[in-house]
């Protein structure tokens, strides 16, 4: 644990004001839920993903949509990226998530992309994203990333399939 030099008081109802520079930093907004864990006496505060809860069930997803399609699959929740498949894990797993995958976030509808020049190294060329929704709510993306193929209406239909699926998954 790091020691920020900040306290706060409880109010008369129990509540604690998370301080204004901690909520930027973790990116905390009003409304984002947040998981409440207890450890060595110590109350910890986490944001909540549902997607994340997926967990094994998204890596599982995302290796069969790349042994069904031969695209990278990457599946993530609204920050960090939970599932790949035909990449390296280590180098993608619970990394931030991309440009694309931000901007699918913020308008809610899939888009389709050229990698980003910053990535040059990164031997893929185009990409598809999709939201999942749950409940109005864009909760996390799912995208297919091609080396020398340009993403077509085949794998817009099978992300768009794809990211329902997960969020159906998430209902239950």
């Amino acid at each position: 644990m790091k020691a920020t030099g900040i306290i706060r008081r409880i109010d008369d109802l129990g509540r604690v004001v998370i301080p204004k520079e901690i909520r930027r930093i973790l990116r905390i907004k009003e409304g984002d839920p947040l998981e409440v864990f207890i450890h060595d006496g110590c109350v910890m505060y986490k944001k909540y993903s549902p997607i994340g809860e997926l967990g094994e069930f998204a890596q599982e997803y995302a290796d069969s949509l790349f042994e069904a399609t031969g695209y990278v699959t990457l599946i993530s929740d609204k920050e960090n990226i939970i599932a790949v498949a035909g990449i390296s894990k280590r180098d993608f797993l619970n990394k931030p998530i991309w440009n694309l995958a931000l901007k699918v976030i913020e308008e809610r509808k899939v888009l389709k992309g050229f990698i980003e020049e910053d990535q040059e190294e990164f031997d893929y060329q185009t990409q598809i994203v999709a939201p999942i929704i749950l409940e109005n709510d864009v909760i996390g993306v799912i995208g297919l990333i091609a080396k020398n193929d340009i993403v077509g209406i085949t794998e817009q239909k099978l992300i768009e399939t794809a990211a329902m699926f997960l969020a159906k998954q998430m209902e239950v």
